[in-house]
C-alpha cells in the first residue's frame, strides 16, 4: 500500500549539518506516528527520534537530543530530521518508519509497520 523514499543523505564535515528528508506516499501518513533508526556497520538498527501524528509531541536518542531535531510537514506528507554538529560515530544507514498507533511505543523496530529503503549518511573528520 503506502511507501516512504528518505533523501538527503550525503557526505559532511565533523561539525557539519544534513537534513534528512522521508516523503510518504498517501495522505494516511499524516496522522501516523514516524521515526528515524540508523544503523551501521556491525550494528544493531537503533532508534534516533520520533513524532507523532500531531506534531506536537517529540522523543530523542541520548545521542540525538540537542543536536537533531525531527519535524513534519503535513501538507507536504513529509517528516524531516535535521541533524546538527555531526560526528564521525553519526556516519550509517538512515531509516524512516511510520507507526499506526500514536500511544507512545516507539523505541522499538517491532513498533513500527512501514520502513523506508533507507539513505546513507558519512561523515569524515
Amino acid at each position: 500500500q503506502g511507501h516512504l523514499v528518505e533523501s538527503g543523505g550525503g557526505l559532511a564535515q565533523a561539525g557539519g549539518s544534513l537534513r534528512l528528508s522521508c516523503a510518504a506516499s498517501g495522505p494516511t501518513f499524516n496522522t501516523y506516528t514516524m521515526g528515524w533508526f540508523r544503523q551501521s556497520p556491525g550494528n544493531e538498527r537503533e532508534f534516533v527520534a520520533a513524532i507523532d501524528g500531531s506534531g506536537n509531541f517529540r522523543v530523542y536518542s541520548d545521542s540525538a537530543r540537542g543536536r537533531f531535531t525531527i519535524s513534519r510537514d503535513s501538507a507536504k506528507n513529509t517528516v524531516y530530521l535535521q541533524m546538527n554538529s555531526l560526528k564521525p560515530e553519526d556516519a550509517a544507514v538512515y531509516f524512516c518508519a511510520a507507526r499506526y498507533a500514536n500511544d507512545g511505543n516507539v523505541y522499538r523496530q517491532t513498533d513500527y509497520d512501514y520502513w523506508g529503503q533507507g539513505t546513507r549518511v558519512t561523515v569524515s573528520s
